[in-house]
Protein backbone atom coordinates (compact mmCIF):
# COMPACT_ATOMS: atom_id res chain seq x y z
CA UNK A 1 0.00 0.00 0.00
CA UNK A 2 1.34 3.45 -1.25
CA UNK A 3 1.64 6.18 2.02
CA UNK A 4 1.95 9.92 2.34
CA UNK A 5 4.05 10.78 5.83
CA UNK A 6 4.34 13.76 7.27
CA UNK A 7 7.91 13.26 9.53
CA UNK A 8 9.21 15.38 12.32
CA UNK A 9 11.67 13.86 13.85
CA UNK A 10 13.19 16.15 16.92
CA UNK A 11 16.40 14.51 18.99
CA UNK A 12 16.23 15.74 22.96
CA UNK A 13 18.99 16.32 25.14
CA UNK A 14 21.46 17.10 22.50
CA UNK A 15 21.07 20.61 22.43
CA UNK A 16 19.16 23.38 20.39
CA UNK A 17 20.73 23.00 16.92
CA UNK A 18 19.40 19.88 15.31
CA UNK A 19 20.02 20.61 11.38
CA UNK A 20 23.02 17.76 11.73
CA UNK A 21 19.93 15.09 12.99
CA UNK A 22 17.88 16.09 10.40
CA UNK A 23 20.73 16.07 7.72
CA UNK A 24 21.67 12.58 8.63
CA UNK A 25 18.24 11.58 8.69
CA UNK A 26 16.92 13.05 5.16
CA UNK A 27 20.29 11.27 3.86
CA UNK A 28 19.05 7.94 5.26
CA UNK A 29 15.42 8.41 3.62
CA UNK A 30 17.28 9.29 0.12
CA UNK A 31 19.39 6.35 0.71
CA UNK A 32 16.30 3.90 0.88
CA UNK A 33 15.24 5.54 -2.38
CA UNK A 34 11.85 7.66 -1.17
CA UNK A 35 10.44 10.50 -3.11
CA UNK A 36 11.03 13.13 0.10
CA UNK A 37 10.52 16.63 0.75
CA UNK A 38 12.13 18.51 3.23
CA UNK A 39 10.26 21.74 5.15
CA UNK A 40 10.55 23.93 7.74
CA UNK A 41 9.16 22.12 9.95
CA UNK A 42 10.08 17.85 9.33
CA UNK A 43 9.78 16.15 6.12
CA UNK A 44 6.81 14.39 3.74
CA UNK A 45 7.72 10.92 2.62
CA UNK A 46 5.87 9.51 -0.16
CA UNK A 47 6.11 5.25 -0.84
CA UNK A 48 5.26 1.97 -0.39
CA UNK A 49 4.06 1.20 3.65
CA UNK A 50 6.83 -0.98 4.72
CA UNK A 51 9.71 1.05 3.00
CA UNK A 52 8.61 4.19 4.48
CA UNK A 53 8.28 3.15 7.86
CA UNK A 54 11.58 1.28 7.79
CA UNK A 55 13.82 3.98 6.99
CA UNK A 56 12.01 5.77 9.83
CA UNK A 57 12.86 3.26 12.06
CA UNK A 58 16.55 3.56 10.40
CA UNK A 59 16.18 7.29 11.54
CA UNK A 60 15.58 6.52 14.63
CA UNK A 61 18.59 4.35 14.89
CA UNK A 62 20.93 6.91 13.15
CA UNK A 63 19.88 9.67 14.92
CA UNK A 64 20.51 7.73 18.29
CA UNK A 65 24.04 6.05 17.07
CA UNK A 66 24.70 10.46 16.50
CA UNK A 67 23.95 10.72 20.28
CA UNK A 68 20.69 11.32 20.73
CA UNK A 69 18.99 9.80 24.41
CA UNK A 70 15.65 10.18 23.50
CA UNK A 71 13.68 11.02 20.19
CA UNK A 72 9.84 12.48 20.30
CA UNK A 73 8.74 12.00 16.38
CA UNK A 74 5.39 13.16 14.99
CA UNK A 75 3.90 11.17 12.16
CA UNK A 76 1.10 12.58 10.24
CA UNK A 77 -0.11 9.71 7.30
CA UNK A 78 -2.83 9.34 4.26
CA UNK A 79 -3.13 6.56 2.29
CA UNK A 80 -5.97 6.32 -0.72
CA UNK A 81 -7.40 3.71 -2.59
CA UNK A 82 -9.72 4.95 -4.84
CA UNK A 83 -7.11 6.40 -6.82
CA UNK A 84 -2.67 6.66 -6.92
CA UNK A 85 -2.02 10.64 -5.91
CA UNK A 86 1.44 12.11 -5.13
CA UNK A 87 2.22 15.32 -3.25
CA UNK A 88 2.42 17.27 -6.24
CA UNK A 89 -0.82 16.33 -7.00
CA UNK A 90 -2.28 17.52 -3.53
CA UNK A 91 -0.47 20.52 -4.01
CA UNK A 92 -2.02 21.59 -7.40
CA UNK A 93 -5.44 20.45 -6.42
CA UNK A 94 -5.00 23.65 -3.75
CA UNK A 95 -3.34 25.95 -5.78
CA UNK A 96 -6.16 25.42 -8.86
CA UNK A 97 -8.70 26.34 -6.17
CA UNK A 98 -6.98 29.45 -4.98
Amino acid sequence: MRVMVDLCIVPLGVGVSLSSYIAACEKVLNEAGLKIALHSYGTNIEGEWDEVFAAIKRCHETVHAMGAPRITTTVKLGTRTDREQTMEDKIRSVKEKM
